[in-house]
């Protein structure tokens, strides 16, 4: 439950800043401070792997508010989601423990826009994660990248994809949903 009110204290923030301070650009790193809190921590004493996914969240929510697209996707009827991502550990957050999480626009392709988050603490990171979201529209089907850029009123001016995350892109891909996907082991 404390993501929630973490969630809503995020945007809240991040909505404040954006009319105090106006637009950061999409190229900008977000970067967000929070505190390892009891209910991250799992059996081992560290925080539990599941959650950086819930609070890499939180930097998506904060760089996307900030820089104007949240309400600009949202006036459009669309709405975002993670198709895949992957995380590397690198050191434990502790309980307690104070770390930013930092945030950035990767990169896109054709069909995905990707971010990249970071763990850091004091300057170090913890974990990094690579997110590949894709954009819907709410009446159905995949928003373009085009489409999505004329709508923010910007210049694809994000750095280019690199390779090795096309690579993972492609491998780590799953059927459409308009196609069969059974499960079996082979």
């Amino acid at each position: 439950m404390n993501v929630w009110w973490r969630t809503l204290l995020t945007v809240g923030r991040a909505k404040v800043l954006l009319r105090r301070r106006g637009p950061v650009v999409p190229t900008s790193i977000g970067r967000l401070r929070l505190r390892t809190m009891p209910t991250d921590i799992d059996l081992l004493g560290h925080m539990n792997n599941g959650r950086y996914g819930s609070l890499f969240d939180l930097g998506r929510f904060d760089l996307l508010v900030r820089t104007g697209m949240w309400d600009v996707i949202a006036d459009h009827g669309w709405y975002a989601v993670v198709a895949s991502e992957t995380i590397t550990f690198r050191k434990s957050l502790q309980l307690w423990q104070r770390f930013t999480v930092e945030t950035r626009l990767s990169g896109h392709d054709d069909k995905s826009v990707y971010m990249t988050h970071r763990a850091v603490v004091k300057g170090e990171v913890y974990a990094e994660m690579i997110v590949r979201a894709r954009f819907l529209r709410r009446t159905g089907g995949l928003v373009p990248m085009d489409e999505l850029f004329d709508a923010l009123h910007r210049p694809d001016d994000l750095p280019p994809l690199a390779s090795w995350v096309a690579q993972w892109a492609e491998a780590s891909a799953l059927p459409s949903t308009k196609k069969s996907a059974p499960s079996r082991w082979d």
